[in-house]
């Protein structure tokens, strides 16, 4: 008897892109670069911009609690780092 295998099915679309993208040209390290680190964060300032570029060009509008919604079924850790987690990306840390 053959087993099935565990698959993960993602709804990426052009996300995949535009995250590519964004790390081509460094968007994350220079944001943070000229921010700095808080003090027990989790999210770093340069990921929660490119989070934020990502949910707008989802072409979504939902009121800043529902951010993290968005991520939802899609692959976070594939898209903006691993670790990162749609409960990380909250109205707090946006």
């Amino acid at each position: 008897m053959e087993t099935t295998p565990n698959l993960q099915v993602y709804d990426l679309g052009h996300l995949g892109l535009v995250a590519s993208i964004l790390d081509q040209i460094g968007l994350v390290q220079t944001v943070d670069r000229f921010v700095g680190p808080r003090p027990g964060e989790k999210v770093s300032t340069g990921m929660a911009l490119k989070a934020a570029i990502l949910n707008a060009l989802g072409f979504v509008t939902s009121p800043l609690y529902l951010f993290g919604h968005f991520f939802q079924g899609k692959p976070t850790e594939l898209l903006l780092g691993p670790g990162i987690t749609p409960e990380l990306l909250n109205d707090d840390r946006m």
